[in-house]
């Protein structure tokens, strides 16, 4: 089968970064369905891992965890698929990535593909999807109010992938007021259609932007990019008892920044639960099930906001590389393999 890997970590400029190649095909087993693979999202993981992790247990590192596709075969535990069932998911780090036209992936952690939606829309939404809901839910604990809190959600970083869904989510499921980030035009305006009830600017400092929309200090900040530039401004605007989220890798911050205050921290990472096999792991199946259900009854929508095909090599260094421009808004999505 084909498939799009790298021998040694390197930058995307160079020609070994990202090179189409064929591999055996995959056999299920246990929990595990084999997915012919119709498209593929790329997100900040699959650079941050091209870069800085080297094959381990084989010459190829394959890349690629949000995907979209139809079973073909299924492993003898199997009880939630079968073949020919239209699938999405967002895979585990632990294993071969979804960059290969066949794909093993544990069923508990897949969900059925949208009805409503294209290969590339549905593709666009399981990684994100998951960890904003994650994030909100199960981190944050957005529903239980913090006491004299605004009833708000700071959404640093709205325009990007999670920021993009992370706002519709806060928006369908809460009450609460959705502040989001956004630097650009084009970016405060992708956001505000999103759904959010405010936009503030990034590149300003963020307790003044706040603070300026009257409405008080939030119950919770989610950050889903550039953490480190931002702490000190969050530590202020975040309400006392407030609760604070993060999904990126500042090298540091100073959490004595939020003890005044008793906030409470919190990481998030989608692959938490498929890297150690935890008791709650069909919880991801769960979510991507009722992400699906609420896109089908109109009340999220895809993030898709570019296309590429085929899914090779080529493609995929594109998309790498706006992605690591830290321009990109919304999710880049490669579909479909080019014909034999």
């Amino acid at each position: 089968m084909r498939a799009i890997a790298y021998q040694k970590p390197s930058p995307i400029t160079d020609d070994a970064s990202l090179v189409d190649i064929d591999l055996p095909e995959p056999s299920p087993d246990g929990h595990d369905i084999l997915v012919e693979v119709k498209a593929v999202s790329v997100n900040p993981v699959d650079y941050k891992i091209r870069r800085s992790t080297p094959p381990q247990g084989g010459d190829w590192k394959v890349l690629g965890w949000d995907a979209s596709g139809v079973v073909r075969a299924v492993g003898k535990d199997v009880t939630l698929f079968q073949p020919g069932d239209p699938v999405f998911y967002a895979g585990s780090i632990t294993r071969p990535g979804s960059n290969a036209e066949l794909h093993l992936v544990d069923e508990r952690i897949v969900g059925p593909k949208p009805q409503t939606l294209d290969w590339a829309e549905a593709a666009a939404l399981p990684l994100t999807a998951i960890t904003a809901w994650e994030s909100l839910f199960d981190r944050l604990d957005v529903k239980k109010i913090v006491p004299g809190a605004a009833p708000a959600v700071l959404i640093v970083g709205g325009a990007g992938g999670v920021g993009s869904i992370a706002v519709q989510i806060a928006r369908q499921l809460t009450d609460l007021t959705v502040i989001a980030t956004a630097s650009r035009p084009e970016t405060h305006e992708w956001v505000r259609k999103l759904g959010a009830h405010h936009v503030i600017d990034h590149s300003k400092p963020l307790a003044a932007e706040v603070a300026a929309l009257g409405i008080g200090a939030p119950a919770f900040v989610f950050s889903t990019t550039q953490t480190g530039q931002h702490v000190k401004e969050i530590a202020e605007l975040i309400a006392p008892q407030g609760r604070f989220g993060l999904i990126d890798d500042p090298g540091a911050f100073d959490v004595m920044l939020f003890k005044r205050k008793s906030v409470s921290i919190h990481h998030e990472l989608m692959f938490t639960r498929s890297i150690f096999g935890t008791p709650d792991m069909a919880e991801q199946g769960r979510v991507l099930k009722e992400v699906s259900r609420l896109v089908d009854a109109g009340r999220l929508r895809t993030t898709l906001t570019r296309r590429l095909s085929p899914i090779n090599a080529a493609n995929l260094k594109i998309a790498h590389a706006l992605l690591e421009s830290g321009t990109a808004r919304g999710k880049i999505v490669l579909e479909g393999f080019a014909a034999k």
